[in-house]
């Protein structure tokens, strides 16, 4: 069972995130909430050693988060929390096996857990007491992995490969996952989007909603739409409408201006 400390000093912020935990994993424990650098140095000399992964704010009511680690050697793995795209390097000099943007999404703290999960299965299936340097050298290794740049699709009995930068976007329909292309073409492929979400340069993909991966190349036209919502108008002609979903609104903008 994974034991996890939640540093965070907004509480509906802190208890939203226990419940995606627990919609993760039922087994999932969140031992302690803490909500102040103070509070969380004095918790952590006492009990960092009871837990298995810490998710950490970076902004808290008495400074930034980074001050903890000036009074604790923390050998806990840790998950950023920040609103603030800016901190993302920060974070990762001290411990970060990984960070979330807020608002934090189901599906990004899926990702998250889901890379905490494969750091540890990399290692050694018998040390199951992996230290953080073990994770980390881990984890610097699945960052030199490079991004897919092709697409293979079968076009009625020939195969042909589709690069990355030819793609418009990516749609969801029922267990379906199609590939459209700039020539307006649409191809199905095996994968989810999930799993596309991994494989795409995020710099150049991003998903909008639960049926489409948008590439950036591939937005003529971003309207504001109604309940502050944004509907992206594609340079394909495609008649479905693409909605940005709400709880990404904010994190698509950042993508967008590059932040």
């Amino acid at each position: 069972m994974m034991k996890v400390l939640i540093v965070e000093d907004e509480i509906p912020a802190a208890e939203k995130l226990e419940r995606y935990l627990h919609r993760y994993d039922t087994g999932i424990e969140v031992v302690a909430k803490t909500q102040s650098v103070e509070e969380s140095t004095n918790w952590l000399e006492k009990h960092q050693f009871h837990i298995d992964l810490i998710f950490m704010d970076i902004q808290l009511t008495d400074g930034k988060s980074f001050e903890i680690f000036e009074s604790v050697k923390i050998k806990t793995p840790i998950i950023f929390i920040t609103a603030y795209d800016e901190f993302a390097i920060d974070a990762f000099k001290v411990n970060s096996i990984d960070y979330l943007l807020k608002p934090i999404t189901y599906d990004d703290l899926s990702h998250s857990l889901n890379k905490f999960k494969q750091l540890k299965e990399s290692l050694s299936d018998n040390d199951n007491n992996a230290t953080l340097n073990q994770l980390q050298s881990a984890l610097s290794q699945l960052k030199q992995k490079t991004y897919k740049t092709r697409f293979m699709v079968k076009l009625g009995e020939h195969i042909k490969s589709v690069t990355t930068q030819n793609i418009e976007f990516f749609y969801a329909e029922g267990r379906s996952v199609y590939l459209y292309n700039s020539d307006n073409r649409k191809f199905i492929i095996d994968y989810k989007l999930e799993e596309l979400n991994d494989l795409l340069d995020p710099a150049m993909f991003y998903r909008v909603n639960r049926s489409f991966i948008v590439n950036i190349e591939g937005i003529q036209d971003v309207i504001v739409y109604s309940n502050s919502r944004l509907k992206i108008i594609p340079r394909l002609d495609f008649d479905k409408e693409i909605i940005v979903s709400r709880d990404k609104v904010a994190p698509f903008k950042e993508w967008l201006s590059g932040a």
